[in-house]
């Protein structure tokens, strides 16, 4: 018995616990996380890579702004004329012009702009001369008699109607009806004012 228990027991007393092995923090993505970190690492350069071309392209774009080339064909300044040379401007508002359709019976819009009081110089005669916006083409065109009056546009404070013997908008002299609005009340009553203005200076 007594050889029993002074035998060694190498196996229980000699190994000691060994450290975890590198397959033991695959099992918990240890391998993964390091992945993802070299992953983000790699996209914040690659950021960084295109944010550097970026300023590098708005550079080369900025050197090439001063380029400068030279016409083929010179082009003439050609004095484009308005046939308004010898008249002055007593008064110029924005408003909206009607031509009232005696075939259909129905008022249609002739166009939107700035409608001006043009007092020839020579002549003394006014006219009344109104262009569309943007492509500034004629809508009225004619000149302000004793005989015309502005009447009260039924419902509205801000327009008149009146009647012309011969507007030449179109190219040949045409009686018409025209209802001019605007965008007030104050502009309304200023252009009357200059419209019996012109009657009176007949």
């Amino acid at each position: 018995m007594s050889s029993e228990s002074t035998a060694p027991k190498t196996e229980e007393t000699t190994s000691t616990p060994q450290p975890p092995t590198s397959n033991v923090f695959s099992m918990f993505g240890a391998k993964k996380e390091a992945k993802k970190e070299e992953s983000d690492e790699t996209k914040k350069e690659d950021k960084k890579e295109s944010k550097e071309e970026e300023k590098d392209d708005d550079k080369a774009d900025e050197e090439e702004v001063d380029v400068h080339f030279e016409p083929l064909v010179q082009l003439e300044k050609v004095d484009v004329k308005t046939n308004e040379e010898n008249e002055d401007v007593l008064y110029k508002v924005r408003a909206k012009l009607f031509r009232f359709h005696a075939d259909t019976k129905e008022w249609k819009e002739r166009g939107t702009g700035d409608v001006k009081f043009l007092k020839h110089k020579q002549t003394g005669k006014t006219r009344i001369l109104m262009r569309r916006d943007k492509t500034l083409k004629i809508c009225a065109n004619h000149l302000i008699s004793p005989e015309y009056e502005l009447k009260a546009n039924i419902g509205s404070d801000r327009s008149w109607v009146y009647t012309v013997t011969a507007d030449i908008s179109e190219g040949e002299p045409e009686a018409q009806t025209l209802a001019i609005r605007f965008g007030n009340k104050e502009n309304a009553d200023k252009f009357k004012e200059q419209f019996d203005k012109a009657k009176e200076s007949k």
